[in-house]
């Protein structure tokens, strides 16, 4: 997902669905950008955390804000940034559905993917304790499947509800076994919402 997607599901219904326990009222947002808190499913416990690892890259003035990092890609998990939370830190992220841009420069619309007839599903997620933003989350990325190819090369890693606990409290190798293109049927929308609008956010 390039920095979109939906939740639209209430914290009441995502934590039906999950089987988590959640707070009484979590503030989230239902379309979520980098920065954006939103919901996690963390050790069955339904949670908010903030989209994106802060980070400060070499380039970036000593002042300027700090860069949300939210995908973690499949090849680079066991590099020194991700290993800590790669090897201890799993967790679920529930969505609705991810964007990507298609189009010109300036002229890009929002091509929406998701599961035929679902309205919740599972990404495989990371997340670590921040001093700037809290607790943080990003999403875990492989190779596109024959339907994203030509939308974009990279797509999150979607877990099955039976994949859940392998991934949550497997070790690392258990986990890095899931890390895998998904191969079941995905729905495809193409819109004409002009990328960047695509939807005001909402605070449920």
């Amino acid at each position: 997902m390039c920095n979109l997607y939906k939740m639209s599901g209430s914290a009441a219904e995502v934590a039906q669905w999950s089987n988590a326990m959640t707070d009484p009222s979590p503030n989230f947002a239902e379309t979520v950008y980098p920065g954006y808190q939103d919901l996690v499913i963390e050790s069955k416990q339904l949670r908010t955390m903030t989209w994106g690892f802060p980070v400060r890259l070499k380039h970036m003035e000593p002042t300027s804000k700090q860069k949300a990092v939210t995908d973690a890609r499949n090849d680079k998990l066991h590099s020194s940034f991700w290993k800590l939370s790669f090897d201890a830190l799993r967790y679920l992220i529930p969505a609705t559905a991810g964007a990507e841009p298609q189009g010109e420069p300036r002229k890009m619309t929002c091509t929406w993917h998701s599961l035929p007839d679902c309205d919740l599903f599972a990404i495989a997620g990371l997340w670590r304790p921040t001093a700037e933003w809290g607790d943080a989350y990003t999403m875990v990325m492989t190779d596109s499947c024959e339907q994203m190819a030509e939308i974009h090369d990279r797509m999150p890693v979607i877990l099955k509800r039976e994949q859940w606990a392998q991934w949550n409290d497997g070790t690392p190798a258990d986990a890095f076994e899931l890390v895998q293109t998904w191969c079941d049927t995905l729905a495809i929308d193409r819109t004409d919402q002009r990328w960047g609008t695509a939807d005001l956010p909402r605070l449920l």
